[in-house]
């Protein structure tokens, strides 16, 4: 019988899993809609904004050792969303940006991927390609993602320095230093599916 904190992270995983896929839908449905690629943040920012609050728990998950992810890799992840979320929140001219309806398809494929991996793995019944895909997808969305995340940062500089140049003095200091952290995400990501997918291939030849 599972214990207590893998009934609530199955919970938790699978309820962000529906909560991304209805992102994905409305980012989608929005160029439908429209007929254009502005629409998406009207659409599904909202909902994006609160799946990405909600995932500040996955920072706390790693630092009481409830899952083995640690904190300082969700952390940068998930605060790197956050400020392109934040942006976009308070500056409007950027949110009908087509590197919005980039970055929001990107964030909901590779979350309806990861969460539903996590979920499955919770009751130890997640399928191998559905492993092989949380530890690939990466390598086609996560340049997409970046490369929207750095536009809409870039196009709002001159809107934030209006608003805040506090914010726009640190939006500077993120924008030279972004190239430099994703790089070092996403080679903690190639590292890390080295490692799982070799333990896959390992199991396989057993």
């Amino acid at each position: 019988m599972p214990s207590l904190s893998n009934l609530y992270l199955l919970a938790y995983n699978s309820a962000q899993a529906i909560a991304w896929a209805v992102c994905l839908a409305l980012s989608l449905g929005s160029v439908l809609s429209t007929k254009t690629l502005n629409g998406a943040y009207a659409s599904a920012g909202d909902l994006i904004y609160l799946c990405q609050m909600v995932a500040f728990l996955e920072v706390v998950h790693g630092a009481i050792g409830l899952v083995p992810s640690g904190v300082v890799i969700p952390l940068m992840q998930w605060a790197g969303r956050t400020n392109c979320m934040f942006v976009m929140r308070q500056i409007h001219e950027v949110q009908e940006l087509p590197a919005v309806l980039i970055i929001f398809v990107a964030w909901s494929i590779s979350e309806i991927i990861r969460y539903p991996t996590y979920a499955l793995n919770c009751i130890r019944s997640c399928p191998p390609w559905l492993t092989y895909l949380r530890y690939s997808a990466f390598l086609v969305l996560y340049p997409p993602g970046m490369g929207g995340e750095t536009w809409i940062m870039y196009y709002a500089l001159p809107f934030m320095k209006k608003y805040s140049f506090g914010y726009y003095r640190f939006l500077m200091v993120v924008l030279f230093c972004y190239p430099f952290l994703c790089l070092k995400v996403y080679l903690h990501m190639v590292k890390q599916r080295r490692s799982k997918l070799g333990k896959q291939d390992k199991k396989k030849k057993r």
